[in-house]
């Protein structure tokens, strides 16, 4: 009995592992984990009374269900909490600045961790506040990759900001499609007269923000070449995380 128990336990790790690259019908499982089509049947019905696969009823195939991304996200979120410590550390001892972990909490970026440098003047600290999305380097990172009607509807209402911050839905989308090709987002004094801001988005197992590595300094400490090296040190930090985090899929 212990012995069919783990077999079907096997089994059903193999289906979803079949499944986690695309939807596939009871055959397709069945010859890709190379097991009689009727074992795969059953396995399936259970799975998705569990809600672990979903069939479609059009084409009768069966995909991943809302259980595995429900567990999926819930490790994400502990593990990125566990390794952003350390990220945001070494992120503060290379560069001498404040760096902050963000997530998105509607249509506002929370700050969830913060590391602080030992410079008399800095940001002020910002864990447990929330900010806007469309004018921070921060909140515009956990729009990246998004498309065009998701970022709307998240930013519906009027749009605040300063200086060269983009204050339209049209705008954002602009600066948005910019910031996405170069996979960071710099942020000078958009929301605050003299704070400068940078940062990356943490990618998450399906390759959409989960959350957003950024840094936030006086302007007057940044040259060029400060803003070369922030830039990039920036962008390694958050790469470090999503690279975890997809982890969670098997890539």
């Amino acid at each position: 009995m212990a012995n069919d128990s783990l077999t079907s336990v096997h089994r059903a790790l193999k289906v979803l592992t079949a499944l986690g690259s695309r939807p596939l019908g009871v055959q397709a499982v069945a010859d890709e984990i190379g097991t009689e089509k009727t074992q795969v049947s059953r396995t399936l019905k259970a799975l998705s009374e569990e809600g672990f696969v979903e069939r479609d009823p059009r084409t009768l195939e069966y995909a991943l269900g809302w259980r595995v991304f429900a567990l999926a996200a819930a490790g994400t979120d502990n593990r990125l909490r566990h390794n952003a410590a350390k990220v945001l550390r070494g992120l503060t001892r290379d560069l001498g600045e404040a760096a902050y972990l963000t997530v998105r909490e509607g249509a506002s970026a929370l700050t969830v961790l913060s590391e602080v440098s030992g410079r008399g003047i800095q940001a002020r600290e910002w864990v447990g506040r929330t900010s806007p999305l469309n004018c921070t380097s921060s909140g515009r990172a956990l729009l990246l990759g998004l498309d065009a009607d998701e970022v709307a509807e998240i930013l519906s209402g009027p749009l605040p900001g300063i200086g060269k911050a983009p204050r339209t839905v049209g705008a954002v989308l602009k600066r948005l499609r910019q910031e996405h090709r170069a996979g960071y987002v710099v942020s000078a004094e958009e929301y605050e007269v003299g704070l400068t801001a940078v940062a990356a988005p943490v990618l998450g197992f399906q390759g959409a923000p989960i959350a957003a590595v950024n840094v936030s300094l006086p302007s007057f400490r940044l040259t060029p070449d400060g803003l070369t090296h922030v830039i990039a040190a920036v962008a390694a930090a958050a790469a470090s995380l999503s690279s975890g985090s997809r982890g969670l899929s098997g890539t």
